[in-house]
């Protein structure tokens, strides 16, 4: 805090951006589904300047999780600190340490984009000449519509004045809460450049996500959390390499009646007439041996492509091995 009452948003340093030990949370005493709590004892630690994905099913605890390190409610036991700061000893500074964007658009209908951004930077105790509010307007491409209440705004620039408000206080921690829900494509790619940028420049960012191709592409790391545990906390590289099968399909020239007899002892399926489909391990020296296979078989290829397993053929497959 500073004489003009003004909340400065202390730099992580060294400090993990995020550090959660031992977290619990059970509602009013309850337990929850399948006799656990909320979150039962999650372990976590989100690295300084990375891109960190939380991921689950609905109900697994993802809105738990980021409303008790954002302060709006209360763990049940365990600690979380933010940039080093304990969210129990100095919750201020905590929060000062963090801009959150929920899942929900918790949007004044009748106030100009311009300003719910003052305004927040006035709850925040900035000066107005130490405010962003100009910057932010047009970073996040919505100086056009400065002037524009809320709620003639499109969904996609709503979610972006929510991202301006969180960030009027250029917090080191951004969390991200389903940030592109309800957001056509465009907006949805404009909105990662800038989180890009934002990273590049130290930011910190925690992102739940339900389009699991942008925690692929975004993402340095991800945890799973599933039924109030984390039961993965990896690199997007390392998941993938779980999911062992790819899949080649090939194209021939010529229709098929069936699977060549030189071929069925790869297992493929005959799609239609052109095309077979093979899957292998990856790995798999199959690709090496299948091609002059088909040479020797005598047929003609017309185009050859192959599939890797996605971020999304990994999920799946760790909340099968989970239940």
């Amino acid at each position: 805090m500073t004489g003009t009452g003004a909340v400065i948003s202390p730099p992580c340093g060294d400090e993990s951006a995020l550090e959660i030990r031992d977290l619990v949370k059970r509602y009013d005493g309850k337990i929850g589904r399948g006799g656990k709590p909320a979150l039962d004892n999650v372990n976590l630690t989100v690295p300084h300047g990375s891109i960190f994905g939380l991921l689950g099913p609905n109900g697994a605890g993802k809105s738990t999780l980021i409303n008790i390190v954002s302060g709006l409610v209360r763990k049940s036991s365990g600690s979380v600190a933010v940039c080093g700061i304990d969210i129990d000893r100095k919750p201020r500074a905590a929060r000062a340490a963090l801009g959150v964007v929920p899942q929900e658009l918790t949007l004044d209908p009748y106030f100009p984009a311009r300003d719910a951004i003052e305004l927040q930077a006035g709850l925040f105790g900035i000066p107005r000449s130490r405010r962003r509010t100009d910057e932010l307007l047009d970073a996040l491409g919505l100086t056009e519509h400065a002037d524009s209440p809320a709620r003639s705004l499109s969904g996609g620039m709503r979610r972006r004045l929510m991202v301006a408000k969180a960030l009027v206080h250029n917090p080191p921690v951004l969390i991200l809460d389903e940030p592109t829900a309800g957001v056509d494509v465009e907006l949805r790619r404009q909105l990662w450049d800038y989180v890009r940028d934002l990273n590049r420049g130290g930011t910190t960012v925690l992102l739940t996500t339900h389009y699991l191709h942008e925690a692929e592409s975004l993402c340095d790391r991800i945890a799973v959390l599933m039924h109030g545990r984390i039961i993965v906390d990896d690199t997007p590289e390392s998941l993938l390499r779980q999911v062992q099968d790819k899949q080649l399909k090939i194209e021939f020239a010529f229709p098929l009646s069936s699977v060549p007899e030189k071929l069925r002892r790869f297992g493929p399926v005959l799609v239609d007439a052109h095309h077979l489909v093979f899957r292998y391990p990856h790995g798999s020296d199959m690709l090496e041996r299948l091609l002059p296979a088909i040479h020797a078989s005598g047929l003609r290829v017309r185009d050859i492509t192959t599939e890797r397993a996605d971020l999304e053929s990994a999920f799946l497959h760790i909340l099968r091995r989970s239940t």
